[in-house]
């Protein structure tokens, strides 16, 4: 039996992720939209970039800039969590967010398998659930340290701050993208 380098396939999901990132992203907002009831809290646009960042940080993590991207895909995921809770979501709603990211990933992999060819080897399909569950556990982390902030700070359940500013998630974006292109220029 030969031997499968786990490059090789996680170089083909990311082929794969990459071509599909469109269709992805849009299919993750629309989910997430359709469920919240809380939108007013952070506005659509600035959540569309959001899971955008996070799913293009995601491409990259399978992608020759892993060990670089690894740092800021955790930093993005545990600041979704911040997020989350700004939005008044539950810790469960969260996890449902990437689990239903995980589902659209796994689905659209599946797809685009040749039924005629082996495939994604399924070492290249584990690591991308290592990955999912790594900024899972940062996001749910994210989510609880603002939860606690907010109880500390004597605001209850954080729905919708009053000192919540669009301008904050704003500029973590912007700083988010700009360091995601600047890893991107620099492995070119």
């Amino acid at each position: 039996m030969p031997t499968r380098n786990p490059t090789s396939a996680l170089a083909a999901i990311r082929r794969a992720l990459a071509e599909e990132r469109t269709a992805l992203h849009r299919a993750w907002v629309t989910w997430i939209v359709k469920r919240l009831s809380t939108m007013e809290q952070v506005p659509l646009g600035l959540l569309e970039r959001q899971l955008g960042v996070l799913l293009d940080l995601l491409i990259e993590l399978t992608g020759p800039l892993r060990r670089e991207v690894s740092d800021l895909w955790l930093d993005a995921a545990e600041w979704y969590g911040n997020t989350a809770a700004e939005r008044g979501l539950a810790a469960g709603e969260i996890v449902e967010e990437f689990q239903y990211l995980r589902e659209l990933l796994i689905r659209r992999l599946s797809e685009l398998t040749d039924p005629g060819t082996q495939g994604h080897p399924m070492g290249g399909v584990i690591r991308l659930n290592q990955l999912l569950d790594s900024g899972l556990a940062h996001a749910v982390v994210g989510y609880t340290d603002t939860l606690v902030e907010s109880l500390l700070e004597g605001r209850g359940i954080p729905m919708g701050r009053p000192d919540h500013k669009e301008a904050d998630i704003e500029n973590r974006l912007k700083h988010l993208e700009k360091e995601l292109v600047k890893l991107q220029k620099k492995a070119n």
